[in-house]
């Protein structure tokens, strides 16, 4: 025994390893390397496969159905979408692009009847609000309402052809057009192949006929114009002028018009449905570590309220006392930073429903408690701020960013009010609910002109106080022409310089370009012309600069 452990103990100490040995141990490490590096590969192949599961589930989700071939009534109504936006929309925006639009829509409902889908209520809702906002240009001069309104209808129209009710599906929505658009030119091309050869039967008479009634409309309308001038003059305005230099520009617009209308047409044939694509929710918290915070959050508004209430309810002595402020001042101060709050605070409710715990009924009541509390706290937020504003807009007037960021204000305040009655009734319509109040939100505000608001408060601000700014109304649009043309005179002449040397510039506009507040400022200044000399404007501070805050 003794010898034997001698033995082994030198045997560690100073006996070299047999090279058998070593060779044994070289392989099993060589093994266990190789069986790593498998083991490695093979977890990478499976997170391939699993992402490369998760592209095919997207897009097999994103794209449920075949798309049909291209109808003819699909193809004519995108030609005349084309035409319209190269004839109509060469001179500028108005009630041409609502024209234009039409065609686009009836090429979408085409394709849609094409693939067996049938209009439902909300698509119909989301379709005719698309086309009531493409009426504000027609109705309104200002650009700022209008491209609003121009982006609202883009959103709509997508909710009416991809039907989305989540979030993802509203917020993502408008995307789709960017794949339906080189898709639906693919799309229209293999149709007009198919049609080439053996439908020719079918599509060549009408070409033709409509070949011969465009000739016969060209001759015996140059015959009329020339044989009568009243005649001539209505067919002037009605058709559009056009000169060799106009080429590019109206080639450019009847392809885009065009596009447009396949686009359309290609997303209601087969759209994308976002909705059908599963986010994870996140990860619940525990109720004291998701709770703890906005409780907290709860409470600073509510100490912050019990002050603003004294303000909201006792007006400018209030003010004066507690801070020492004017009125005005005391607004500036305090508007902007309760707008972000409004906007933080949604963002917060966001994040904290992505987290909230949810393992029972008591978690939900949880949820609804402290999230409700919150948003009502922050409508008596949204309150505080318009009334800032008031005081702001009593003392200096109202303008462009004033008007805009009070209906910013106030649109989230009925988001949030949304959210409330979601928590009541449950969220599944919200997201529908939200794009909805934009909407309406954005067609109010062109229909009730803010240019035209601007300039009403502003006059009716110097009837009671006899303070105008005139410098800025130089920069309005022709809306705000029925309000100054109440102010006397020198200053009705002075405020309206800068609008009508505007409608100078511009000249005569089609009919097809002409917003209706551009044709009632023309009708007004025609009438009453501006009469006060630039020497009696200038000394009234007419061409001074100013900010637009």
């Amino acid at each position: 025994m003794t010898e034997n452990n001698a033995g082994r103990a030198e045997g560690a100490e100073g006996a070299t390893v047999p090279p058998t040995v070593q060779q044994a141990r070289a392989a099993q490490h060589w093994e266990r390397q190789r069986y790593w590096e498998a083991q490695q590969a093979a977890r990478q192949a499976e997170r391939l496969a699993r992402k490369q599961a998760r592209n095919d589930g997207w897009a097999r989700a994103l794209r449920p159905a075949e798309l049909a071939p291209i109808r003819t009534g699909t193809l004519i109504a995108a030609l005349l979408s084309g035409v319209a936006a190269a004839l109509l929309l060469g001179d500028g925006v108005g009630p041409g692009l609502l024209i234009a639009a039409v065609p686009a829509v009836a090429a979408a409902g085409v394709a849609a009847r094409a693939a067996g889908r049938r209009p439902r209520p909300w698509t119909l809702v989301w379709a005719v609000g698309s086309l009531a906002l493409l009426v504000v240009p027609a109705l309104r001069e200002s650009a700022w309402p209008s491209t609003l309104a121009i982006l609202a209808a883009i959103g709509l129209g997508a909710l009416a052809l991809f039907g989305s009710r989540t979030w993802l599906g509203v917020l993502l929505g408008p995307l789709g057009f960017l794949e339906a658009a080189p898709t639906g030119i693919g799309w229209a091309w293999r149709g007009l192949m198919a049609r080439r050869g053996g439908n020719r039967r079918n599509w060549w008479p009408v070409v033709k006929a409509a070949g011969v009634g465009l000739a016969l409309l060209v001759v015996f309308g140059t015959l009329f114009a020339s044989a009568d001038a009243a005649f001539a003059d209505v067919l002037g305005g009605l058709v559009p002028e056009m000169s060799a230099g106009d080429g590019p520009l109206r080639v450019l617009l009847f392809a885009l018009g065009g596009l447009v209308a396949l686009a359309a047409a290609r997303a209601a044939g087969a759209p994308l449905r976002w909705d059908r694509v599963a986010v994870a929710a996140g990860k619940p918290r525990s109720r004291v570590e998701w709770a703890l915070p906005l409780v907290l959050l709860d409470l600073l508004f509510a100490g912050f309220i019990g002050v603003q209430l004294a303000v909201l309810l006792g007006g400018y002595d209030k003010v004066k006392e507690r801070t020492g402020l004017l009125p005005a001042e005391y607004a500036r101060q305090g508007f902007w930073q309760l707008l972000w709050a409004t906007v933080l605070t949604l963002i917060v409710i966001a994040l904290a429903l992505r987290w909230a715990p949810r393992s029972g009924p008591g978690d939900r009541r949880l949820v609804r408690g402290v999230l409700g509390v919150l948003c009502l706290l922050t409508l008596v937020v949204v309150a505080s701020a318009v009334r800032r504003m008031d005081f702001y807009v009593d003392a200096f007037g109202l303008t462009r960013l004033r008007v805009s960021v009070v209906t910013m204000e106030l649109w989230l305040g009925v988001v949030i009010a949304l959210i409330v009655a979601a928590g009541i009734f449950g969220a599944r319509w919200l997201p529908r609910a939200v794009m909805a109040s934009a909407g309406v939100t954005v067609l109010a505000f062109g229909l009730l002109s803010p240019d035209g608001m601007i300039a009403e408060s502003n006059v009716s601000r110097f009837e009671k106080q006899h303070k105008i700014d005139l410098a800025y109304f130089q920069s309005l649009s022709a809306d705000a022409v029925p309000a100054l043309d109440r102010l006397p005179e020198p200053q009705r002449s002075c405020a309206l310089r800068g609008i009508n040397d505007d409608l100078a510039d511009a000249g005569e506009v089609p009919w097809y370009a002409m917003s209706l507040g551009d044709r009632r400022a023309r009708e007004i200044l025609r009438e009453r012309p501006v009469r006060a000399s630039y020497e009696t404007c200038a000394a009234l501070r007419t061409f001074a600069s100013r900010s637009a805050g």
